[in-house]
C-alpha cells in the first residue's frame, strides 16, 4: 500500500510540474491526487487566466499532459485520470 502512494505523489508532482511550467501564475497551480474505485485521479487547478495554456488549442496540450502521464505510469499497473478543474 505504502508504494502505491509514493507513485501517486510522483505522478501529482509530474503534473504540477509540467502545469507551473506552462503558465504565469505558477503559485496558483495546485494538484490534488485521490483514489478512485478504478484509477487514481489527479485533479489540476490553475488561475482563470492560465487555463487556457493548461488546456491549448483544441485540447492538444491538455491531451500531451494525459499521454505523459500514461507512458510514466505504464510500469506501475495503476490507472491515472487527469482532469483539469
Amino acid at each position: 500500500m505504502e508504494e502505491t502512494v509514493v507513485k501517486n505523489e510522483g505522478m501529482a508532482e509530474l503534473v504540477e510540474y509540467i502545469a507551473k511550467n506552462l503558465v504565469d501564475d505558477p503559485d496558483s497551480v495546485k494538484v490534488v491526487s485521490k483514489q478512485g474505485e478504478d484509477a487514481v485521479v489527479i485533479e489540476l487547478t490553475v488561475a482563470k487566466d492560465d487555463m487556457g495554456k493548461v488546456i491549448g488549442k483544441q485540447g492538444r496540450i491538455a491531451k500531451a499532459i494525459r499521454t505523459v502521464v500514461r507512458a510514466a505510469s505504464v510500469k506501475s499497473e495503476t490507472k491515472y485520470i487527469v482532469e483539469i478543474i
